[in-house]
């Protein structure tokens, strides 16, 4: 699933204004997605987490969150900015 499907989907959670997904490297499984969200309310990254896993098959849940203040308008980060 490619990162900005997987930030639309951070996105709908309703506690989540905007969201971008990358890849960071894993032993296992050569790369597993990352979150970076802002949020509108406080919320955990287990329940971010567990909102995705719901959503997607197995090998595609996003594995770690991370809660920042902004997204960076970077070409590589796949960001939902029209959340």
């Amino acid at each position: 699933m490619a990162g900005r499907a997987l930030a639309l989907l951070c996105c709908g959670h309703p506690a989540v204004s905007d969201a971008a997904v990358i890849g960071i490297p894993d032993a296992e499984g050569g790369e597993v997605p990352k979150a970076f969200v802002v949020l509108k309310q406080p919320v955990s990254p287990d329940v971010l987490i567990a909102y995705v896993a719901e959503r997607v098959a197995p090998y595609k849940k996003v594995r770690v969150v991370e809660v920042i203040d902004v997204i960076p308008n970077r070409p590589r980060a796949r960001s939902c900015a029209a959340c």
